[in-house]
């Protein structure tokens, strides 16, 4: 396909360099944006911009041989935000799983909890040993 200069459309990102990221516009044509084409602010990392397979959008800004662009996405809004998919995927079980172990943790902790309380005191209630640093003896 023929693209023309300030036209911009989709393309995939095929590979990143220390000086820009590779586009694939479709079968025939590819192209370039230049680290120097990415922003108007200093680029520290192209890798910050874009990731391998990332579909984002390009400015075609210049033409060269063979099907070959010269791109940017400095000053465009370059993302195509897609819908994620959620990572949590809910089970026929749900929350039944924990409601079953729920009043076993609940009685565990009572009991955990007493068992503190009521060591607590006996260490309150304990005498003091007297101590005496190691080189000094009792008399």
């Amino acid at each position: 396909m023929r693209y023309q200069k300030g036209e911009i459309v989709a393309g995939t990102v095929t590979g990143i360099l220390d000086y820009g990221l590779f586009v694939q516009l479709d079968e025939s044509s590819s192209g370039l944006v230049h680290i120097s084409e990415m922003s108007t602010h200093y680029v520290k990392n192209v890798e910050d911009f874009a990731h391998l397979g990332e579909v984002i959008r390009v400015k075609i800004i210049d033409i060269l041989e063979n099907n070959k662009y010269c791109l940017s996405i400095k000053n465009i809004d370059y993302r195509i935000l897609t819908k994620r998919r959620s990572k949590i995927e809910e089970t026929k079980l749900g929350f039944s799983s924990l409601a079953l172990s729920l009043q076993h943790w609940i009685e565990d902790s009572s009991t955990r909890k007493e068992q503190d309380r009521v060591s607590h005191f006996k260490k309150k209630d304990s005498p003091k040993e007297e101590r005496t640093p190691k080189n000094e003896k009792k008399i």
